[in-house]
């Protein structure tokens, strides 16, 4: 058996003593920071990921991990009570929990560091119909999405501000996704209104089979909703995401958006954004939602910006 001499031992010793001193020198220069996503199925787990593996290759001192959760009401508490550094939360979610409205009792005091995506309302017809606008749905028969999904709450406020009532001036169908899809390729409805990221794979299924147009909101319009439903946001499809549509479409939606604490450093806020944006290339692959992680989708949120996010959009010129 191989021993130690009193030389080898000793140096041991001071070099396992040293170690000893740096470790806690090396741990204060390390922070941690975590951000709450959401389950396996859903695009904020896979995305969460992603950033949290970039922001701990590209900013030194910082490892950053990401953590599975029930996403957008449990990672606005997780935030605004101080169990998490951030978190990924729908735009309706966040504004209800910074004013403490349902399902909130109380407001927390969270900002957005930037919008990651918009989830814009989908107003699809048939370019046969010569629908188009909102103010022409009245005696047509229209499906406003299933009884309580996001894609109906938004549906109703649109109507809502055009002061069309869904019972009493159209044929009103309260159908799914797939079958108000199905429906309108079938012609046995006029109207759908559809909400998720673009593309979405039931307008780009549709527009295989028909000829499909999307309704813009008229820009006065768009501007009394958001006035009366200050958790949406302005969002724009762009000419040629569906196949046949060759404008662009104002559209209504609510926005997924990047949460903090207020209480995180102007600072390190900073440096989480400007990373975020000068790396977003390498999240492409991840989910093809990352594509419209720009600066310009970012500015856009229905609660207040970060002061260290602001200064990172302000030095690129995408806000005043």
């Amino acid at each position: 058996m191989r021993t130690l001499g009193v030389r080898s031992l000793t140096l041991a010793l001071a070099a396992s003593l040293m170690l000893a001193l740096l470790a806690p020198v090396a741990g204060a220069q390390t922070r941690f920071l975590s951000i709450s996503t959401g389950g396996p199925g859903g695009v904020y787990f896979p995305l969460g990921g992603a950033m949290a593996d970039l922001l701990s290759r590209h900013m030194p001192g910082f490892i950053v991990t990401a953590e599975s959760t029930a996403a957008s009401v449990e990672n606005a508490r997780l935030v605004g009570n101080g169990f998490s550094d951030m978190g990924m939360v729908l735009g309706s979610v966040a504004y209800n929990a910074r004013h403490g409205l349902p399902p909130f009792d109380q407001p927390l005091d969270i900002v957005a560091l930037f919008q990651m995506y918009p989830a814009p309302q989908h107003i699809v017809t048939l370019k046969e119909s010569g629908i188009t606008s909102v103010h022409q749905l009245r005696g047509r028969r229209v499906s406003t999405e299933a009884p309580g999904s996001g894609a109906e709450t938004i549906a109703l406020a649109i109507l809502d501000v055009y002061g069309i009532d869904p019972d009493r001036d159209f044929t009103r169908a309260r159908l799914s996704q797939n079958e108000s899809a199905e429906a309108l390729v079938d012609r046995v409805v006029d109207v759908v209104f559809l909400n998720f990221a673009y593309p979405g794979a039931a307008v780009e299924q549709m527009a295989t089979v028909r000829e499909i147009d999307l309704i813009s909101l008229e820009d006065d319009m768009l501007e009394r909703i958001i006035e009366k439903y200050p958790y949406f946001v302005r969002t724009v499809i762009p000419a040629g995401t569906y196949r046949g549509v060759d404008h662009d479409t104002v559209a209504l939606g609510d926005s997924n958006v990047l949460i903090a604490h207020r209480s995180m450093p102007d600072d390190v806020a900073y440096q989480i954004v400007k990373t975020i944006y000068e790396n977003a290339a390498q999240l492409h692959n991840v989910h093809p939602v990352a594509l419209q992680l720009v600066p310009e989708n970012g500015i856009h949120s229905p609660i207040p910006l970060h002061p260290g996010a602001e200064r990172y959009f302000r030095e690129i010129g995408v806000l005043e």
